[in-house]
This record gives structure tokens, sequence and C-alpha cells, in this order.
């Protein structure tokens, strides 16, 4: 059983205010989804996921999938902030979905297999969808055995500002420990550091591990979240903020004896559409990738 491609492309726009996942980047208007869809293909995966708003419904048929899904298998499902378990109600002033483990549970009804987590608006490289593709494989069947990417910190930096990153702490199994957010990281005279609150500055190895939002979990991970998320709601229901992300409960079922996260390893560089002013470098990096073969010209014949 191929294992499934699930994409968060929920708000079909950047994190920071950067491109829209929709904008064209590569020499016949690709998009940055685009060029995840053809990796996870040649990688492996036998199907995708779209969750997304459904105001962003046709738009987002008409000009990201219809260029591929004759290629691969598609569904779409949809985020709402009112979709929540029987008994809760959001507060109706609540204008911001529920987070990124939120948008996972909408696809508790269509995914059935192993399957990939990524955002819709960052490029991970051919090699990272295929270690995972090849680990999610060999998950079939199991249950608490998940995995994630993890990108060393040198190869997920912007040139245009500080980044947030998860920092993971991994066992000599190699499984993940803990993810500390480090949340203004840069690269300054040689060395990358990240900027604490308290106006310190802490260096950050630059082989360290970093979550990109790139997981693989089993279809019980949707079991773990809808309960735990049901939990998280009797404190935070009528909130206008509060999130449910992935690092939550992922660090919820590793404190609590009830899966394993594998690190995954990958040499491919990540970039992506955190500032506005990323953009040149991306198209850079696309041409580049392009005249050393990696992708065609034109990514869909």
């Amino acid at each position: 059983m191929k294992p499934t491609l699930y994409v968060m492309a929920a708000g079909m726009g950047s994190r920071y205010g950067g491109l829209k996942q929709m904008d064209g980047l590569g020499p016949n208007g690709e998009t940055i989804i685009d060029y995840s869809i053809f990796d996870a293909i040649r990688a492996g995966f036998g199907k995708v996921v779209f969750v997304i708003r459904r105001d962003f419904a046709q738009d987002f048929k008409d000009i990201v999938i219809s260029k591929f899904e004759s290629k691969i298998p598609v569904e779409v499902v949809y985020q709402d902030i009112t979709a929540l378990p029987e008994g809760f109600t959001p507060n109706p002033e609540r204008v911001k979905p529920w987070g990124t483990n939120h948008a996972i549970l909408m696809g508790k009804d269509v995914v059935k297999e192993p399957f990939a987590v990524i955002n819709g608006d960052d490029f991970y490289g051919y090699e990272s969808f295929k270690v995972l593709a090849d680990q999610l494989t060999a998950m079939s069947g199991k249950k608490g055995e998940y995995c994630m990417v993890g990108f060393p910190v040198k190869n997920t930096l912007s040139e245009s500002g500080t980044v947030s990153r998860g920092v993971c702490q991994s066992n000599e199994a190699g499984n993940l420990v803990s993810i500390e957010e480090h949340t203004k990281i840069e690269a300054i005279n040689g060395s990358i550091v990240n900027h604490n609150d308290d106006g310190t500055e802490k260096e950050i190895a630059p082989d360290t591990p970093v979550s990109m939002n790139m997981w693989g979990f089993t279809p019980d991970y949707f079991e773990y979240s809808y309960e735990f998320f049901k939990e998280f709601l009797k404190e935070n229901e009528k909130s206008l903020k509060a999130e449910f992300y992935i690092p939550t409960m992922v660090d919820y079922l590793i404190n609590n004896g009830k899966a394993t996260v594998k690190v995954l390893n990958t040499t491919s560089k990540w970039f992506g559409v955190t500032y506005a002013d990323d953009k040149p470098n991306v198209l850079l990096q696309l041409n580049a990738l392009i005249a050393k073969g990696v992708y065609p010209n034109k990514l869909w014949e």
C-alpha cells in the first residue's frame, strides 16, 4: 500500500506575508506545491490529500490541482472553525482556524494508510520525500510508530531575516525526545544563533536537526488527536487565538509513552516563502536545480 501525502494549504498564503502558494515560481508558472507533488510521485506516494479553506476551493482546483490530477489521485478536505467534536462550540468572534493538528483531523475520513504531512508553501526536496516514503511504507500496519524529517538548521535559513524553527533532540535510538521552539534564528558572522527573549543569544550547531513540519504518521494518529483535541477544547473552546499544533500532539504522545517518532535525516536544502524578499532567491535555487537536471524545465507534460 502506497503512502498518502497530506498537504496543509488551508489559507492559500505563506505564514509571514510572503508569496502566495498559488504564485508561479517555475519557468512555466509552477508553484512550490507543484514541485512537492512531482517529488512525491517519483518518491512513491500513491495519493494526495489537500486541506484548504472552503472559500478557496474553486480557485485552488482550477489553478493548482488541474495540472496534475491526471498523474495521481487527489482528494480535498476543508478546515472549518466549526468542525469540532460534538458538544463544543467556538467563540462566534473567532476567525482563526484551530492550527495544524486540527487541519490534520480534517482528513480522518479519507486517509486510511500511512501518510506524510507537509506545508504547502515549503520546498523540501526530492530526497526528503524519498526517505519519508520509504519509512512510511515500512510503517504500514503498525501503530504508535511515527517519524519526521529533520533538516540541518543550516539548510533552513532565510537571507531576509530571522526564522522560527523547532529544534529537535533525539535519543541514541534516533527517536525524538523533544522539540523546542526557537523563534529568532539567523546566521551571523559565520555562526547560527537564536535571539532569546531576554536579550541573550544561543548558538546552534549547523547540523542540528529542526522540524519543518514534515511528519509521517499511521491512521491511529487520528484517534489520538481526536481525543486529545477534546481535552484541549475543554480549556480553549472560547479562545479567539488558541491553536492545536502538531508538536503539541506529538509531545503529548512521546511524554506519555503512547508513541515513538523516528527522526529521519536528509541532506536536502529547504527553501520557502518566509518573507516576500525571499522570492529572488527561491527563483535562483529552482533554476539551479532545473539546470542540474533535477527537475524538467516543464514540470507537467
